[in-house]
């Protein structure tokens, strides 16, 4: 998966980061904390499917349909935001792996000019940052004292999970995650809104790039990174940013339902990874580059990742 970079962070750290550190608790950050729980939808369950008859990327097994059954569940109608996540933190003293870890991959393109540090690979619009986490997205001088409504960032599976846990809930199912964007849509719509191509002219329903990755963004939707949960219409069913804006944890191991030789080789790669399934894509998205805002669009990521755009919404069980 190349649309993001090498998203783990096992072996050596940049800059004088030591590995283990704590960053100690998030200070700056306590004066947003906001325990108030969202609203949340109710999905009754029954026959779904995972996966598309029309799939965009068929190395990423999305193309291979599986039919399934669902429990009810319920689900927030938002990502998780910054407000949120300091309050589990103010509640909990939890430090997350990225603050342990020192650092963070920021998008270059938030960054100062001066500042952007290419990274190695298929992917250098990443800037291996030097104290960046949760409350200091873009580095230790950051802070999201502005940005109380947005959707947390850099948070690992294991900072997801425990949020969860402390909510009340969990994470998904990639079953349960694509129903519910789906939003009662029937049939295999390509999009929570419907089939509607999202362009670079009139018609943003989810905030994703316009222009050319990664040099040129019209922000024609408003935004450059994250926007506000909520900024955009929901689905069918009232929940929003199910696609663009950050990617979302699930709970499912990543694996390619496949006999190919090929399927092998990335399964075992994810096995080995621990890699989990990660849904919706993110701000950084756009057809020519990574054209994974669509529902049945899937990523393997390991589970220490934690990005500039990197979230996660808690789903419980009805």
């Amino acid at each position: 998966m190349t649309c993001c970079g090498d998203r783990t962070r096992a072996g050596s750290k940049p800059g004088n980061a030591a590995p283990g550190r704590a960053a100690g608790p998030a200070t700056r950050s306590a004066a947003i904390a906001d325990a108030t729980p969202c609203e949340r939808v109710r999905f009754e369950g029954g026959p779904s499917h995972v996966g598309t008859f029309r799939p965009e990327i068929v190395a990423d097994g999305e193309g291979i349909v599986r039919k399934v059954r669902l429990q009810p569940f319920l689900v927030d109608a938002v990502p998780v935001t910054n407000a949120r996540f300091a309050a589990f933190v103010a509640a909990t003293g939890y430090v997350t792996e990225s603050e342990r870890f020192g650092w963070g991959p920021v998008f270059s393109g938030l960054l100062p000019e001066a500042e952007r540090i290419a990274s190695p690979g298929p992917a250098p619009w990443w800037t291996a940052r030097d104290g960046a986490c949760w409350h200091a997205p873009e580095g230790a001088e950051s802070d999201v004292a502005e940005r109380a409504g947005h959707p947390v960032v850099h948070v690992s599976l294991a900072d997801a999970q425990a949020f969860a846990v402390w909510a009340g809930g969990r994470l998904p199912s990639e079953a349960e995650w694509e129903h519910a964007a789906r939003g009662g849509l029937e049939g295999d719509p390509r999009f929570p809104w419907g089939d509607r191509e999202p362009d670079d002219r009139d018609f943003t329903p989810a905030n994703i790039w316009q222009g050319r990755f990664p040099d040129e963004n019209s922000r024609l939707d408003g935004w450059f990174g994250t926007s506000p949960v909520g900024s955009f219409p929901a689905n069918g069913a009232g929940l929003h940013d199910m696609a663009g804006n950050v990617w979302e944890w699930t709970a499912d191991p990543f694996r390619i339902r496949s006999l190919s030789k090929a399927a092998k080789s990335r399964n075992a790669k994810a096995r080995e990874a621990g890699e989990r399934v990660t849904k919706g894509g993110s701000f950084l998205c756009h057809r020519s580059y990574c054209y994974r805002y669509r529902i049945a669009a899937r990523s393997g990521t390991a589970p220490d990742s934690a990005a500039s755009h990197t979230g996660f919404r808690v789903f419980y069980d009805a």
